[in-house]
């Protein structure tokens, strides 16, 4: 249902159209339908401005009696209580206006007027005072042409409350008549689509609610109540707090709660202890004073304390509710309060203040003032003619204590002067227009004798406004935005209790619009005056800040301030804040999540004890193979080295040495030249190992082939120079094969997270992994192909145990390499490399202990079996295979230590058996193999000195 003041006013709003309707034939003057009767004061000038403001409180007959009483177009209402702050806003504009006519750089050749009216703090007042403004006071008057003519008013100073201000600038709107408020903050007003003439030199409610929310931030308090009044100013309120306060991530509201105007006192029982059982410190009220007061009486019933009040600036400064019962709870109050400004000479004006003699009238502001202000009658009633004090005029101001000449607070005195100002530089900007620049039909101006309403507010005259520019007297800048809002500015209030019983509202700061700058803050904390035992700023939060390492989790159901705190995850950090944050790629977070710290990197190293056991069997067999280098070059002469081929003994011996070298670029953190180079060497060094073994391999198959009848014609491939070709046209295919595989795909140095999320594991990707798979199969083929070789040629003669050596070495070899792969790539990181080098060191060793091992035994440990006579007479034994006959033969001639062998039981065949198989002219390979193929006798297919062995 609608209330009784709305009920009022849309009854009301029938009755005006109703009765004002014109016809479309205008008659040659005008007669008002209904003046109404209301407390006034004017000024006439060339162009009046109107004000509307706040003198009295008003009693509305059909709201007490429930019903409305109009006869004879009259409405009943009773204007109580005079407002003698509201009497000093009405002359604050009187001297603005006055202030203007004695400027001569400010609309000169034109006087300001002014007709200022009493609203009694009712809607309907209000309205009808503005239905006044905008249609004249005088009983008739003639118009011109098409209702044109000077206005009675070209603006209007007002109202004080945002639903007076919609109400009047809904039905002025279509007068074009412009309003500049004063009071009325509601941010509804700043659209332009629906308000197109409302303008206003207070800040908006949408600015007041971004300034709470920066004080909010500033204290931490995300946990916060809201009251509010309910009207348009209160809901407005709500709403633009719960989109900003969401937007902002500044809090939430734990509640929201509607105060009742009837002074409900079961709805404030219920909100008093709804703030009782509230975990929230901090209370915001957007309300009136009569709202406040009577909350603070069920405040005091239940003896609510421990609360932060937050004051909008309509109750900011309020004395009324600093009181000594009320301060123990509402001292401490942090407030929004209008701009505070100075305004000079006002002081002077106000002392000047004089009932005229001949407005005897009871509606007349002053006269009223004065009344009330020395509590006489001009025209003291019958009744109570010896009780009242009649008036004379001649009363002395200065010999009387009011609040009506304390200047030192001026707040929407100050937005009343600017906004008085406002306006006549609206005019002037207008009036100073050039011929032909105008923003008029034809690019004509304004003329002061036929002004019109649709010209000041002509669409694109609306900018004449929002190119207003001025500074005040107390350094402010006054200008307007495309919503009609100024510049806006707030003083930040603390209410304090001094020691003596006395209340002093002091500014602890302000806060500033900018269009660069968002809101600006600034706040000294050091004056504010704290209503708790530590004298510090309250807690008011949901949930208390999660700490260092945690996240948080909002609960189910719950505003999103109130939340749990759980542990970020590995990897995430958290520093009192709402998320984990993902550390970057080479950091890793520390074990409370609190930091990150740089990722333990994984190689290799020479410090481990896996690399120092690597390290120190390479340099071991490095070591090893440069000390039987040095034995066999030592004993070069000696048959055990020059019948195993010494050239290629000791080229495989240095190919050795450079496979256990090699192994060394794989220990070490990786770089670009040793991951080019650790493959490419190891590539190289061991094709040069397997070629010279398959080289051995080969000649040693070729030379027990050339110890048979007719096997000498293919000893002519495998000379020295073969065997050198051979073992470098091997090694330079790998050489091609590492160059093209580093050209086309390098390997590089690699930091791997994959294996392990905590640590950086340097590894050297192959780039390549076609390149590394031939390469380790051109090794793998040399090998195999060595080792099939060596174990054809196994069942050579004992002196030819050299295939059986390769055959057990390349064994080996394959073996370590054939597991190697399946454990290469199941081993991750640093452990690749650890077998990538085990295998190197592994197959190394086996082929210098295989090939070498029993050599380095008899050179070193049993000499007397290094001679040749020994190794030419077991081989003489076993090559030559002499018949029975021929055997016996031998041993008596071995027996008589005869030269000669005796023919008896021999035959030709015999004797064709110990004849030399091999061509004489290969006899110095076969020498260099051991083998003797000069013949000094008959008998016997070797030197003489076999003759003491046969």
């Amino acid at each position: 249902m609608l209330g009784f003041p709305k009920a009022c006013f849309l009854i009301y709003l029938f009755f005006f159209y109703s009765s004002s309707s014109c016809s479309s034939s205008l008659p040659p003057s005008c007669n008002l339908q209904k003046k109404f009767i209301l407390n006034e004061m004017h000024k006439p000038g060339d162009v009046v401005l109107g004000g509307l403001f706040e003198l009295h409180l008003t009693s509305c007959e059909c709201a007490q009696h429930d019903y409305i009483i109009f006869h004879s177009l009259i409405i009943g209402f009773l204007c109580v209580s005079f407002n003698i702050l509201g009497f000093r806003h009405a002359m604050t504009m009187a001297f603005a206006v006055e202030e203007i006519n004695k400027n001569a750089n400010l609309l000169p050749n034109v006087t300001l007027g002014y007709s200022l009216y009493d609203n009694c703090g009712g809607l309907l007042i209000g309205l009808s005072a503005a239905i006044s403004l905008a249609s004249g006071r005088e009983e008739q008057f003639v118009l011109q042409q098409n209702c044109s003519g000077i206005p009675p008013v070209i603006g209007i100073v007002g109202e004080t409350q945002s639903t007076f201000s919609i109400a009047i600038s809904n039905v002025l709107g279509l007068y074009k008549m412009p309003i500049v408020s004063y009071y009325a903050t509601c941010s509804c007003l700043s659209d332009q689509q629906r308000f197109p003439t409302f303008f206003r030199t207070i800040p908006s409610d949408a600015f007041q609610v971004r300034a709470m929310i920066k004080i909010l931030k500033y204290f931490g308090w995300t946990w916060v109540g809201l009251l509010i009044s309910g009207d348009d100013y209160g809901l407005h309120v709500a709403q633009s707090f719960q989109s900003d306060l969401l937007h902002s991530g500044g809090g939430c509201l734990a509640y929201l709660e509607v105060l009742p105007w009837e002074g409900d006192q079961n709805e404030l029982r219920r909100i008093v202890e709804l703030m009782k059982t509230s975990t929230a410190r901090v209370v915001m009220v957007f309300a009136h004073e009569i709202h406040m007061i009577q909350l603070m009486k069920e405040v005091v019933r239940q003896n609510l304390t421990g609360l932060q009040w937050i004051a909008s600036e309509a109750w900011s400064a309020a004395s009324v509710l600093q009181t000594p019962v009320l301060m123990p709870y509402l001292r401490g109050t942090l407030g929004i309060a209008i701009r505070r400004g100075e305004i000079p000479g006002l002081m002077d004006f106000l002392l000047q203040i004089h009932p005229e003699e001949t407005d005897n009238k009871q509606t007349n502001m002053v006269r009223q003032y004065w009344e009330y202000v020395f509590q006489c009658k001009f025209k003291p009633t019958e009744k109570a003619e010896s009780s009242e004090t009649k008036c004379t005029g001649q009363e002395q101001i200065n010999n009387v204590e009011t609040e009506f000449l304390d200047l030192s607070n001026l707040r929407p005195e100050y937005n009343i002067y600017k906004a008085v100002y406002a306006l006549a530089y609206a005019l002037h900007n207008m009036l100073q227009c050039e011929p032909g620049r105008g923003p008029f039909s034809r690019n004509s101006c304004a003329n002061q004798k036929s002004l019109e309403l649709w010209q000041v507010w002509k669409k694109r005259v609306l900018l004449l406004f929002m190119v207003i520019n001025f500074t005040t007297s107390f350094g402010d800048q006054v200008s307007f935005d495309e919503n009609g809002d100024a510049i806006p500015i707030y003083d930040i209030m603390n209410w304090q209790w001094l020691p003596d019983g006395r209340t002093e509202v002091v500014n602890v700061g302000d806060v500033k619009g900018s269009e660069s700058k968002g809101e600006e803050l600034l706040l000294h904390e050091d004056k504010i005056f704290w209503n708790f035992e530590s004298k510090k700023p309250p807690r008011s939060v949901c949930s208390e800040s999660c700490p260092a390492g945690t996240r948080m989790a909002r609960k189910k159901g719950q505003p999103v301030c109130c939340y749990d705190c759980v542990p970020c995850p590995e990897g995430k950090i958290s520093n009192q804040s709402s998320k984990c944050f993902l550390c970057p790629s080479d950091f890793w977070s520390s074990p409370q999540r609190d930091h990150c710290v740089l990722k333990k990197t994984e190689f290799l190293s020479y410090n481990e004890p896996l690399g120092i056991c690597l390290t120190t069997s390479s340099l071991l067999g490095t070591f090893i193979c440069v000390v039987i280098l040095g034995v066999f070059i030592h004993h070069r002469q000696t048959p055990m080295v020059r019948a195993n081929n010494s050239e290629l003994s000791f080229l495989l011996l240095v190919s050795l040495k450079f496979c256990f070298l090699c192994s060394l670029l794989f220990i070490g953190q990786p770089r670009l030249w040793t991951c080019q180079l650790r493959h490419a060497a190891f590539g190289i060094s061991f094709v040069l190992c397997v070629s010279c073994i398959l080289v051995k391999t080969v000649v040693v198959v070729a030379v027990f082939k050339a110890s048979k009848p007719g096997g000498g014609a293919s000893l002519k491939w495998f000379g020295a120079m073969q065997q050198r070709g051979t073992v470098f046209l091997l090694t330079s295919i790998q050489a091609a094969i590492c160059t093209v595989w580093l050209v086309s795909s390098s390997p590089a140095p690699h930091k791997n997270t994959q294996y392990h999320k905590d640590k950086i594991v340097y590894e050297c990707v192959v780039g390549s992994t076609v390149g590394f798979a031939v390469l380790l199969g051109y090794i793998g083929l040399l090998a195999l192909l060595s080792f099939l070789l060596a174990f054809l040629a196994r069942n050579l003669p004992d002196n030819f145990n050299e295939a059986k050596l390769i055959t057990f070495s390349m064994l080996i070899f394959c073996a370590v390499w054939v597991a190697f792969v399946p454990a290469y790539i199941n081993s991750p990181g640093k452990y690749a490399d650890a077998v990538e080098v085990f295998a190197i060191l592994a197959s190394s060793f086996g082929l210098l202990m295989a090939l070498f091992g029993p050599k380095c035994y008899i050179i070193l440990l049993r000499p007397e079996r290094n001679t040749k006579k020994l190794r030419l007479c077991r081989h003489a034994y076993r090559a030559t295979k002499p018949t029975r006959k021929a055997e016996s033969v031998i041993h008596q001639d071995t027996r008589t230590n005869s030269p000669r062998t005796s023919s008896v039981g021999a035959g030709p065949q015999a004797a064709a058996d110990l004849n030399p198989p091999w061509p004489k002219q290969w006899a110095p390979l076969f020498l260099e193999m051991g083998i003797h193929c000069q013949s000094n006798g008959p008998h016997c297919p070797i030197s003489n000195t076999c003759d003491k062995c046969c």
